[in-house]
């Protein structure tokens, strides 16, 4: 049950949403136990942020969220692999783009917490 959501300060036609919205869907596997089949995504495009006081390029922040957790190898693995998704496809430098994880407990889908 992963989420991933971005906060980019560029702007992005549906073509890459798509395009990033794939790559992720690879990338998240990088978590074991964790696949496209229950991977949410959102993008928030276009978002004014400031990156070390300043607007003077791309940024991205991305939070992605997973039911239960994983081990910070997986994390550092997923990292890697979002910040150059984001950087082939978004043209965002890796060092403008902060990801942050939380492992979630308590997770609801169909009316109910798994």
């Amino acid at each position: 049950m992963p989420f991933i959501n971005s906060k980019v300060s560029v702007s992005m036609s549906k073509e890459k949403k798509d395009a990033v919205k794939a790559k992720l869907g690879q990338a998240i596997s990088l978590v074991p136990g964790k696949s496209e089949n229950w991977l949410m995504v959102g993008f928030e495009d276009s978002y004014d942020l400031y990156f070390q006081g300043n607007q003077d390029g791309p940024t991205a922040f991305v939070e992605v969220k997973v039911y239960g957790g994983a081990s910070p190898d997986a994390f550092t693995k997923l990292t890697g692999e979002i910040c150059n998704i984001y950087q082939e496809e978004l043209g965002i430098p890796q060092n403008r783009i902060y990801v942050k994880y939380e492992a979630v407990e308590n997770w609801g889908w169909n009316g109910s917490n798994f």
